[in-house]
């Protein structure tokens, strides 16, 4: 009993791991670096007030990263699911999520390159590394099924939430003591390289903790059979996923608020420097003050979701979430405090709102194909929204205002407010197969 206990504590601490070690592409480079540096540079190519074209379209450059991540994601939409489909049929869900990872950070690394008015190469490495990154994380989700009871779900998932944020702001830490000693475009290129170093070296030992194959997939002897097979099982899930309603209701329901909060985390950055002009030091510290805090808070919310269950607290987050975008559109340009201030109350319901959304939706998938219910979770999670950017970019683009941008994604909290509010979870985890907490 005692060796099998330790198993389990080795696979969720290398499973914690690679949070920790992946968590560097969301912190490091779509919320600090990216964001900035893909504009300044495309900037450098047309001047601030110029436009680059983009097959014809003409896109301000303010505009240019949001609808990056906005492409990506549309590419990946089919992409993630099937991915979800090899893990679920092969069993290999180690393997496929450290291979998409390191082949996001190689991309990461690659982004040193970047120099000038390349904003071309930019955009296409970021698309890459947002690709691995997407990929590895829809696997690493599903693993949370396997790693944990239905009780221990909440714990077992926010724990992992907080180790992710000290991990990337560790990191961030690092580039700020980096950033007193040398420009900023050349700190750009370095944390951005950096992040996918930490990202492969802290994923090694992965493959010591976590098992070759976990989940009881089906093994397979040849890759094409593997793909074959998972485009059909891939079908099947899509038919599948129609005899849950319930389950589909809060998807649709995450989909939608989650959007609006990758949206706030990715372009903070971009804001802060932009509209509030605040400078890198403030800028930086804002955020790493967000991992640090975010890592409490995470805990916090977990906490309280044992006593009064996962979905209030959810919907308790996504109020906070509105008066954060509401204080975020009247800050003053150039007081620092008030950031501060706005990033702290961010942090506290950041990872915690994502944590628990995680454990709900993991109690309402059917057992055996958690990765390819996660491949379509992880299309609006950690980074990979879409409709957020593309609103954001959208309001940018007309306006030439980040405080309108910015306050156009007020209605992704209300409308997913209220969808989330309608979905009857304890129903929904029960019509899956699975036994529902005590308090849901």
């Amino acid at each position: 009993m005692t060796a099998i206990v330790d198993q389990a504590v080795r696979q969720r601490r290398g499973w914690y791991l690679y949070g920790w070690a992946s968590h560097t592409f969301p912190t490091i480079v779509t919320t600090v670096f990216m964001s900035r540096y893909l504009t300044s540079v495309a900037e450098n190519a047309v001047g601030k007030h110029g436009r680059i074209h983009v097959a014809g379209i003409p896109i301000a450059p303010g505009s240019l990263f949001a609808y990056t991540v906005t492409a990506s994601t549309v590419l990946l939409i089919g992409l993630m699911p099937l991915v979800g489909a090899i893990a679920d049929r092969t069993g290999r869900k180690r393997d496929l999520m450290l291979g998409c990872g390191w082949f996001g950070a190689a991309a990461c690394i690659a982004m040193f390159a970047v120099t000038g008015s390349n904003w071309q190469l930019g955009a296409v490495l970021y698309a890459l590394a947002f690709l691995g990154y997407s990929c590895s994380i829809v696997v690493s989700y599903s693993l949370l099924v396997d790693l944990s009871t239905h009780d221990d779900r909440d714990r077992v998932s926010s724990v992992g939430w907080a180790v992710a944020y000290v991990g990337g702001g560790l990191l961030l830490a690092a580039d700020f003591v980096l950033s007193l000693f040398i420009g900023k475009a050349l700190l750009a290129r370095v944390a951005l390289c950096g992040a996918g170093i930490w990202w492969i070296l802290f994923s090694l030992p992965v493959r010591r903790w976590l098992p070759a194959r976990i989940g009881g997939g089906a093994a397979t002897s040849e890759q094409g059979s593997a793909v074959t097979g998972a485009f059909r099982q891939l079908a099947r899930t899509i038919r599948h996923m129609r005899g849950f309603p319930l389950t589909l209701g809060f998807l649709v329901a995450f989909l939608v608020y989650n959007d609006g909060i990758q949206t706030v985390t990715t372009v903070a950055a971009q804001y802060g420097d932009k509209q509030l002009q605040l400078s890198d030091t403030v800028l930086l510290l804002g955020i790493l003050l967000v991992q640090f805090v975010a890592y409490l808070g995470a805990l916090w919310l977990g906490r309280l979701a044992e006593r009064f269950g996962a979905k209030r607290v959810v919907l308790g987050s996504l109020v906070m979430w509105l008066v954060a975008v509401g204080i975020g559109y009247r800050l003053a340009v150039g007081v620092a405090w008030q950031f501060f201030a706005l990033a702290t109350l961010i942090a506290i319901v950041l990872g915690g709102s994502q944590a628990l959304s995680r454990a709900m939706f993991s109690r309402m998938i059917p057992r055996g194909a958690e990765a390819q219910y996660f491949g379509f979770y992880e299309i609006s999670d950690s980074g990979t929204s879409w409709l957020g950017p593309l609103v954001f970019g959208l309001a940018y683009q007309n306006t030439g205002n980040y405080r309108s941008a910015l306050g156009s994604l007020v209605v992704f909290f209300v409308i997913g407010f209220v969808l989330l509010a309608l979905v009857p979870v304890r129903r929904a985890i029960e019509a899956a197969g699975n036994i529902a907490p005590e308090k849901v």
